[in-house]
């Protein structure tokens, strides 16, 4: 694993409350919501331009299922699997056998 090092900033308390309500929504550590956010930017996703927000709704037990198979990927890939991830994969992966 990559060796890691602390970074503090101060930034207004509406940027904050943004951060924290999308990191919670993601059920990701601080950690990972900023690291993804940054890795993000530097490998050129800092602009939404070109991009598209896909929502559906599913079945409370859809749902569960989901985060059942998330939580055991992650344990089995050792590193957290955000639902983005996995449904950008399955979208790619479709898309890939037509």
């Amino acid at each position: 694993m990559e060796q890691t090092k602390n970074l503090c900033a101060q930034i207004p308390l509406s940027l904050h409350t943004r951060i924290r309500e999308e990191q919670t929504r993601r059920e990701q550590s601080l950690s990972e919501y900023i690291t993804e956010i940054l890795t993000q930017y530097y490998e050129g996703g800092s602009s939404m331009t070109g991009t598209r927000t896909l929502a559906v709704q599913i079945s409370e037990e859809l749902f569960q299922k989901l985060k059942t198979h998330l939580a055991a990927e992650s344990e089995r890939q050792g590193r957290k699997i955000s639902q983005k991830e996995f449904l950008l994969g399955l979208i790619q992966q479709a898309l890939e056998t037509e």
